[in-house]
């Protein structure tokens, strides 16, 4: 492809602090880099604290298990129809019922109104994706969930950086979970952060990361308690929750702290890259109406205004043409409801009821976007769009 969705974002400094840290013959399995790495994230995202994980899977994984300790015998938790596959799964795994909303084409996120309308007595939580860097979060739904005492979730995977009100996203919530996988704003290979305020949840969340063991804990007076309750146990190996192995390593946080220092100015190039990319692409044809306040985007959202299967083939056909990598369904391939897990459990057959993620599923996809992209390669990439479109 002569425009990937993703360029290798692993630099030669970031590469070279790697080969400085390993010529000291360190610790590799989770350590000092670990925590270091975590301490800074937390301070530029603007939350106490940080646990990082192998994925941002894991990180959605850990949330839901975090509100299964709070609702053992389970609930429901409002889910998002267009989103990744892990964020659906873990509300699965976890004993939870997905309560499915629609989505905003201006935001690619769940509709305000549609969740409130969704919230009743067996609400536990719900789960918020920001989709490709656009933020769908606002006061109205923040105020509202507040007032009825439901945790939000927020999944921040694709969307480092993206803000509402000057705030970043992902210090709103009771948890917040983030990716730093490969075609991310940032990268550490494969690994993911899961954040909260909360004191309780943070010492829960390093137990849940490392098999459930107490002694993961930072929270001194909490440890001694429970080994007060289990004295028949030894100190070291007491699992107080069924939990996972899904912690990084200290080469994930030297590549994390590496790359966080540019984080900032990835954002900036990855936005500028956007507007330019929209100001270029032909009104008549596609849906451009997209809420840029706040965004730090993804990828370069291509949505087809009117239903037409024979044009949408035809643009498809000219990327191809032109070695332009491309993802149709946007996020995680379009609707989940359509999905054979989500089918398997969970008998759905009225899809008229979400039909902007429906219009999504069959007439839109997504571009690679990345701070390599040149002016002229967004230019011609438009370009090849609009010809198809014709």
């Amino acid at each position: 492809m002569k425009y990937p969705l993703m360029k290798n974002n692993i630099t030669n400094k970031d590469t070279n602090s790697l080969i400085s840290f390993l010529k000291k013959k360190p610790i590799l399995t989770q350590n000092k880099m670990v925590k270091k790495f975590e301490n800074q994230w937390s301070k530029w995202l603007g939350v106490k604290y940080s646990v990082f994980v192998n994925s941002g899977s894991s990180a959605n994984l850990l949330s839901l298990q975090l509100l299964k300790i709070r609702h053992p015998k389970g609930g429901e938790v409002i889910v998002p129809s267009l989103t990744w596959s892990s964020d659906i799964a873990t509300v699965l795994h976890c004993g939870f019922k997905p309560v499915f909303v629609d989505i905003d084409l201006n935001t690619l996120g769940m509709n305000t109104d549609g969740i409130i309308k969704k919230i009743n007595k067996n609400t536990k939580a719900v789960f918020l994706s920001y989709i490709q860097g656009f933020n769908c979060l606002n006061t109205k739904l923040l105020n509202t969930l507040r007032k009825k005492k439901i945790p939000l979730i927020e999944d921040v995977c694709e969307s480092h950086g993206a803000t509402l009100k000057n705030k970043k996203l992902g210090s709103f919530g009771w948890t917040s979970n983030f990716s730093f996988y490969y075609a991310h704003h940032m990268s550490t290979i494969e690994g993911g952060m899961i954040c909260t305020n909360d004191r309780l949840a943070y010492n829960n969340l390093l137990m849940l990361r490392s098999h459930g063991m107490v002694r993961e804990m930072e929270d001194k007076s909490l440890q001694k308690k429970i080994l007060q309750q289990n004295p028949s146990l030894d100190v070291k190996f007491i699992f107080q929750y069924a939990g996972y192995n899904v912690r990084n390593t200290e080469i994930g946080a030297v590549l994390g702290i590496s790359q966080l220092k540019r984080l900032n100015s990835i954002v900036k190039l990855r936005t500028r890259n956007l507007k330019l990319f929209l100001d270029n692409l032909e009104d008549s044809f596609f849906y451009k109406d997209f809420l840029l306040t706040g965004s730090s985007n993804y990828a370069f959202n291509v949505i087809l205004k009117n239903k037409n299967k024979k044009k949408f083939d035809k643009i498809l056909k000219n990327l191809d043409k032109h070695g332009i990598e491309y993802r149709v369904g946007s996020a995680g391939g379009g609707n989940q409801l359509r999905q054979p897990y989500v089918k398997r459990l969970i008998k759905f057959k009225n899809f008229n009821n979400f039909k902007n993620v429906e219009h999504i599923h069959f007439y839109a996809f997504y571009i690679g976007n990345y701070p390599e992209l040149a002016k002229k390669d967004i230019l011609f990439i438009t370009k090849v769009l609009n010809e198809g479109a014709k």
